[in-house]
């Protein structure tokens, strides 16, 4: 799946893997991080990368959903 999100002035770039349990994930010695990418001009690109505060895998999976799909909920709003 992809997913190009306009969030504010900026475009979120949401591209889901659903072979890949783990998209948008990675462990960092022990911790999972979350990491996309929004542009926040059509020349500019920003890493978005957030420390997940766990070492559980499904623990994360769980968050990761959480704030992708927050990210959903608020450019669908900003959108209507």
């Amino acid at each position: 799946m992809n997913n190009q999100l306009t969030y504010s002035d900026e475009e979120i770039a949401l591209r889901i893997d659903e072979s890949n349990l783990n998209h948008h994930l990675w462990n960092n010695n022990g911790t999972w991080w979350i990491h996309y990418t929004v542009y926040p001009t059509p020349v500019t690109v920003e890493r978005i990368r957030r420390s997940l505060k766990t070492k559980i895998l499904e623990e994360a999976r769980n968050r990761r959903d959480k704030i992708l799909n927050s990210l959903l909920i608020q450019a669908s709003q900003l959108a209507a």
